[in-house]
């Protein structure tokens, strides 16, 4: 059943927007039930400006952030934080580098002061650019001895190729990451890192005025040219393709089956996303957790995904699998996609998964944190202010007929990459 509007979602009228002279946009959510104030912030500088002999130093340079600014040490950083039992966390995405805050309304403004300082005036110590390279490196040995971490990096390598953004490691690699030098976490903070296009949403007990106004004092001259989000142009794969990644001593396989779908902005993206959710999500992980997983007993788990970036997307499955049954596995999965193209869904399972994908959004805005992540993704994708109202009959207005449409268009056992890590011969 299609649920009513609900007045206390948030909208033009409960949340404030401003873009800064710079080009910093600010969206704030009054909400002072708890007295916790919560930033959630994307900043337009990510993998998308790696180069692929230097993929990795988006990463590293936002974890460089926190190891030492203009006032604060590493020593200083930490000791801020934890004084006042905050969270401040900086990680990095396909397009941009992403900044959190959670704490105490009392010490937001403290926090704040501490982010713009990290953001604007990273220091880059020598020695701990040393030390984070001998973590990054370690970690990078760890992730490709991981059957399911490889078996989705040659993937995504299969799809688009390292010298596509969306085809490289987030991460990078042990050679790209040993290869980089000081001189080029400064170089890349300086042209990539700009407020035109950053965006901060802040949920929590804070005044509106207020928090605007310390924004503006910490961030305001800071400036920066547009940052470029273009996408390099894709080469789509047009037959199935399959990759095997022996990996001897390993007890278990992972395999990704999947193909190129849509652009977060696509039409086609909310059909996708209640056919996602049918295929692989709804329940224990959908048809594929009921069928492949518990009936078949043919995987530890099994379930899939759709990502959808600002220039392109994957519609992908994965799982994990004794290497006896792997082949059994994937052809599973395959009869799966085909039958969703194939065959219309039923209305009680289209219904079930509608009511599931509106169901959740007041459970996740129950939380300050959720709140200010959803009002960063709306700005994000530009999507207005009115779009939690607008979102319910986004995906109501799905058909069985569209569903099966967006099956057999994006997800043809005929176009997809299949890509298994684990003890083969």
């Amino acid at each position: 059943m299609r649920q009513t509007q609900d007045s206390s979602l948030p909208d033009a009228t409960n949340v404030t927007r401003v873009v800064l002279p710079n080009g910093l946009t600010i969206l704030v959510r009054e909400n002072h039930t708890t007295p916790v104030a919560v930033l959630q912030g994307a900043i337009p500088a990510g993998v998308l400006h790696d180069t692929p002999d230097k993929a990795g130093l988006a990463a590293f340079v936002a974890s460089m952030l926190t190891r030492g600014s203009e006032h604060y040490d590493f020593a200083s950083f930490n000791e801020t934080i934890e004084s006042v039992g905050g969270n401040l966390t900086v990680s990095t995405d396909t397009h941009s580098t992403d900044v959190s805050i959670t704490c105490l309304s009392e010490d937001f403004a403290q926090l704040i002061a501490v982010l713009a300082d990290i953001v604007q005036r990273p220091a880059f110590p020598t020695d701990h650019v040393e030390r984070l390279r001998r973590q990054r490196l370690v970690r990078l040995q760890e992730r490709d001895q991981d059957t399911a971490n490889v078996a989705n990096l040659r993937f995504y390598e299969a799809l688009y190729g390292r010298e596509h953004p969306y085809g490289r490691a987030t991460s990078g690699y042990t050679e790209t990451v040993r290869s980089l030098t000081r001189d080029d976490l400064v170089s890349f903070h300086q042209r990539h890192f700009t407020p035109h296009g950053a965006i901060f949403a802040i949920a929590g007990a804070v005044e509106t005025s207020s928090v605007i106004g310390l924004l503006e004092q910490q961030f305001g001259g800071w400036q920066g040219a547009r940052a470029l989000q273009d996408v390099p142009a894709l080469t789509h794969h047009r037959s199935a393709e399959r990759i095997v990644v022996p990996m001897p001593g390993k007890v278990q396989a992972d395999f990704v089956t999947g193909a190129y779908a849509v652009a977060r902005s696509h039409p086609d993206y909310y059909a996708l996303r209640v056919a996602n959710c049918i295929l692989g999500q709804f329940g224990m992980m959908g048809r594929l957790g009921a069928n492949v997983r518990d009936d078949q007993g043919l995987a530890y788990y099994c379930y899939s995904a759709l990502m959808a970036e600002r220039g392109g997307g994957v519609w992908m499955a994965a799982a994990g699998v004794n290497p006896e049954d792997l082949e059994q596995a994937v052809s599973s999965v395959l009869a799966e996609f085909a039958r969703l193209g194939d065959e219309a869904v039923d209305a009680a399972e289209l219904e079930d998964s509608q009511a599931y994908l509106t169901g959740v959004i007041p459970l996740t805005l129950e939380t300050n944190d959720g709140v200010a992540s959803s009002l960063l993704s709306i700005e994000w994708h530009e999507l207005g202010l009115d779009y939690l109202h607008r979102y319910p009959d986004l995906i109501f207005n799905v058909t069985a007929a569209d569903v099966q449409r967006v099956a057999r268009t994006y997800l043809r056992p005929e176009q997809c990459v299949t890509v298994t890590a684990g003890p083969l011969a």
